[in-house]
């Protein structure tokens, strides 16, 4: 068992599959999962717990799993509304800059954009698409201006848009 190759299969069920009727907070019955898609229970959970990053979560009736964020389909992850740090940043690859210095940071297919709280953690995003680049977000202005940002369960900042108004690349 490739437990990477499996963890992305599994990211891509819980995230982006249109065929699935998810309920609104985005679970999937663990059932389906082993039923039509040959996951073992024992599989899920290595999956879900070593994740380093801590995408997943069971609910506590261990009947269903969701990601935490990341989703192209509409669903609610029960984000809570939070006031930002005064720096965030964005991991990318060099060939996307100038159309974000151009239009800023969109969610592309997603809900949100994804930010950091270290650069350590936006360069490794980062190094995922290519030679890595981190922007710099101002969070806290952003947010005095109204913009509003969730922190999902596992860390990660989510907004719907930054201007490049609120971007540097120090």
């Amino acid at each position: 068992m490739n437990i990477t190759r499996r963890s992305c299969k599994l990211a891509f069920l819980l995230r982006h599959d249109r065929a699935y009727p998810f309920d609104v907070h985005g679970w999937r019955a663990i059932s389906d999962l082993l039923e039509h898609h040959g996951f073992t229970m024992e599989e899920l959970s290595k999956i879900v717990e070593s994740n380093n990053k801590r995408r997943f979560e069971f609910s506590e009736d261990m009947q269903y799993v969701r990601a935490r964020q990341g989703h192209s389909i509409p669903v609610d992850v029960e984000l809570n509304e939070c006031v930002p740090p005064s720096i965030l940043f964005h991991g990318t690859a060099e060939h996307f800059v100038s159309d974000i210095l151009k239009d800023g940071l969109k969610s592309q297919n997603r809900l949100h954009v994804h930010l950091s709280s270290t650069i350590e953690t936006a360069l490794n995003v980062g190094k995922r698409h290519g030679t890595p680049v981190v922007f710099k977000v101002d969070s806290l202005k952003m947010h005095k201006d109204g913009v509003k940002f969730y922190l999902s369960r596992n860390g990660v900042w989510l907004t719907d848009f930054v201007a490049t108004e609120y971007l540097s690349m120090d």
